[in-house]
């Protein structure tokens, strides 16, 4: 008996497809640079235009002194993050993820627990090639149903919150640490020992005399270097 014409366009898919060169991992992460720059430096150009429109077209700009003296301000209360959030959640967003968080927003409470998501639902580890692809889809993913949400928000945000009773507002500040307890939660399961680490460091740095600017640092510092510490104590003994 002869074919369907629906088997036969699907033989002709499967042909198109396994004849077809794969893309390698280098050529995936090429391709991510390329696009992850070039979205990025537009958002940065869109970001500054209205600013420079104001000050040089409009006649508004306030002075060089006053914006020094602002950047310089916010720089000493956020700057640590701008080194620390690229190099803490490169491991679990991966070289694409981490272009797409950063583009979108919101790393801490949207893009790192869909990447962790998307990677606890295959089991895939942070970090390998698996992972990272499972971390760029649950990203992508969780980013586009955000602007959906977004858009009705922002043009009736203000009607929304205002029907919101106030005690329920007052638990949106527990929001970003209840997601953070349960990534901790997530990843505890796999590496229980890490857990107790990051948990116990934690405590101590919050606890001890030091500047609150340096206490994620050198929590997320400690953290990482003991656990490194720990794999290769491992791997020797083995």
């Amino acid at each position: 008996m002869g074919m369907s014409p629906e088997a036969v366009k699907q033989k002709e898919l499967e042909f198109e497809v396994a004849s077809s060169p794969a893309l390698t991992m280098g050529e995936f992460h090429n391709r991510a640079h390329f696009w992850g720059r070039l979205t990025i430096w537009i958002a940065i150009l869109i970001s500054v235009s209205l600013p420079l429109y104001l000050s040089f077209v409009l006649g508004y700009h306030p002075g060089w002194g006053p914006i020094i003296a602002g950047y310089t301000a916010y720089a000493a209360l956020v700057g640590f993050a701008w080194i620390i959030e690229p190099v803490s959640y490169y491991p679990s967003l991966g070289i694409s993820g981490t272009y797409i968080s950063f583009l979108t927003g919101n790393i801490s409470n949207m893009c790192l627990p869909s990447s962790a998501a998307a990677q606890n639902a295959i089991n895939a580890e942070p970090g390998t090639k698996k992972g990272e692809l499972a971390a760029t889809l649950g990203i992508a993913a969780a980013s586009l149903v955000n602007i959906a949400i977004l858009i009705p928000i922002i043009l009736s945000g203000s009607f929304i919150v205002s029907l919101i009773p106030e005690p329920v507002q007052e638990v949106f500040t527990f929001i970003v640490p209840a997601i953070f307890g349960g990534i901790l939660a997530q990843f505890a399961v796999k590496k229980p020992s890490y857990a107790v680490i990051a948990i116990i460091l934690g405590i101590t740095v919050n606890l001890a005399p030091i500047t609150i600017l340096l206490k994620a640092f050198l929590t997320i510092a400690l953290t990482i270097t003991i656990c490194m510490y720990m794999e290769k104590w491992k791997e020797a003994k083995s």
